[in-house]
């Protein structure tokens, strides 16, 4: 049955695109001026074509090869089920970067996918201009640089009671869903202030359905990535509503403050017109936090073992480097900011790991405008793609791309506009900072304490929506005091 139904959709793909595929044809001579490209299949465009790359392990593939098929670096598809009235353009390379990050509230604007939207249904209620804007502003105290600085000692601990309980004592683990538990709990911490090991586990396991469906074809039929992420968000934001409830009771009767984590923020804090968001609104922009403040950082993170597992001499240079600061640390004593900002080599080593495999692969504007880009017609209305690969697998911007070299990042470091695994411009990832310590602490922390094995030697990379390893990342630990 299944393989009949798979025949059916591809007969009549087949069928519908002949008279699509000449429509194409005369539109692309008719129009010179917009950039070069194909459409792909009615409705679905080259959308499973460019999540397979991902899922293959080489998601570069799908821009890299077009860039070369056009000889350009912008270029016309469709994706994520646009029509083509709306196609969508890749702007590619540091200009296309630049041009993108330069014009963002003048010739471009945020825009999200309709899969986002029936995720997270009160973004529709705004514009997500506006919603950006929400967000980004109740985020400032919280990622401001005072705050910040407070938030290096509480990363520690949990860090600490997270080896403790998961890896001390053990021989073999998979990293990446201890990774993931580490980030969780500590987003958890700072959006929530769940601190409860237990209570972490309990909301952490529906995550990885959700971001997996974020970005998929938003065909909501059951059994599909975009179904089980509509149940799995659904399932989140109801424990989120609960939470906020509680909360609300909570601040009326003292038993928490105003100003301890964004939850209470959001509650006690109206926009310009002295309305206060919903409880829905608020469960909404806690889950997209919870998901951007652990999805990122745990695969950085996970990827930072597999490569130290595999080039020792760079291992060996960052546990230096940590064991200098384990040394003038007082017994007890926690991490600070200014043990943060001497970890130089070992944030050139999560550079490398985020320019091999960025985590945000990039994002959607939308022109709403008329505008040219390299002397390409770009449409108003018409959807925007960045991805950080164009830049950061191109020899042109980082000689020898495929090879691991922490000293790319010495000096002055790439050229502007290459280097973009958090974006840029006036979006640029307002957690930058946060990801930057967190994973520090983390890399203190496993390097001071093992060294390691990987227990497959070359294990995929999956990107489903961020890059993965495909078995989780098993490795086997050596301790130090066992070490010969």
């Amino acid at each position: 049955m299944e393989l009949f139904l798979q025949f059916s959709i591809t007969f009549l793909i087949a069928i519908v695109s002949i008279p699509f595929a000449i429509l194409l044809v005369y539109n692309h001579k008719s129009n010179d001026c917009l950039p070069p490209g194909k459409m792909g299949f009615p409705l679905l465009g080259e959308t499973l074509e460019f999540l397979s790359t991902g899922r293959r392990g080489n998601p570069e593939k799908f821009i890299l090869d077009r860039v070369a098929k056009y000889s350009s670096l912008v270029f016309r598809t469709s994706l994520l089920g646009f029509t083509r009235q709306f196609s969508s353009t890749v702007l590619c390379g540091a200009a296309g970067n630049k041009f993108l990050f330069s014009n963002e509230g003048k010739l471009v604007t945020v825009w999200w996918p309709s899969s986002v939207n029936k995720i997270f249904p009160t973004s529709t209620k705004t514009s997500p201009l506006e919603e950006s804007k929400k967000l980004r502003k109740l985020m400032l105290n919280f990622f401001k640089p005072g705050a910040l600085h407070g938030y290096v000692g509480m990363m520690d601990t949990i860090a600490q009671r997270h080896f403790e309980s998961s890896w001390e004592g053990k021989q073999e683990i998979t990293m990446y869903p201890l990774a993931k538990m580490f980030t969780f709990w500590v987003a958890c911490k700072l959006f929530l202030s769940i601190d409860d090991p237990k209570e972490v586990t309990r909301i952490a396991d529906p995550f990885q359905v959700l971001t997996s469906g974020v970005f998929s074809v938003p065909v909501n039929l059951p059994g599909t990535a975009f179904n089980r992420a509509i149940k799995a968000s659904n399932w989140i934001r109801n424990e989120l509503l609960s939470i906020v409830k509680k909360r609300k009771v909570d601040l009326a009767e003292n038993r928490a403050t105003a100003t301890q984590d964004i939850l209470s923020h959001m509650l006690v804090t109206s926009d310009e017109d002295g309305q206060f968001m919903t409880e829905t609104d608020i469960a909404d922009k806690i889950l997209g936090l919870l998901i951007g403040g652990h999805d990122t950082s745990s695969a950085v993170i996970s990827f930072i073992v597999k490569y130290l597992a595999h080039l020792p001499h760079i291992y060996v240079e960052a546990l230096m480097e940590q064991m200098e600061i384990a040394k003038s640390k007082k017994p007890g004593e926690l991490l600070n900011w200014d043990d943060i900002q001497k970890m130089k080599y070992s944030w050139n080593v999560a550079c490398e790991v985020l320019r091999l495999n960025p985590p945000l692969q990039g994002t959607f504007r939308e022109a709403t405008t008329d505008f040219v880009f390299s002397g390409f017609s770009i449409p108003k209305g018409w959807k925007l793609y960045w991805s950080a690969n164009s830049t950061h697998k191109d020899p042109q911007c980082f000689p020898e791309p495929e090879k691991f070299d922490p000293s790319r990042f010495e000096g002055a470091g790439p050229a502007p506009y290459t280097f973009v695994p958090f974006g840029g411009g006036p979006k640029m990832c307002p957690g930058k900072e946060y990801a930057r310590i967190e994973i520090l602490v983390f890399m203190h922390n496993v390097l001071k304490r093992f060294r390691w094995e990987s227990l497959i030697s070359n294990e995929k990379i999956i990107v489903d929506p961020i890059p993965i390893p495909e078995k989780g990342l098993p490795i086997r630990l050596i301790p130090h005091h066992n070490c010969n």
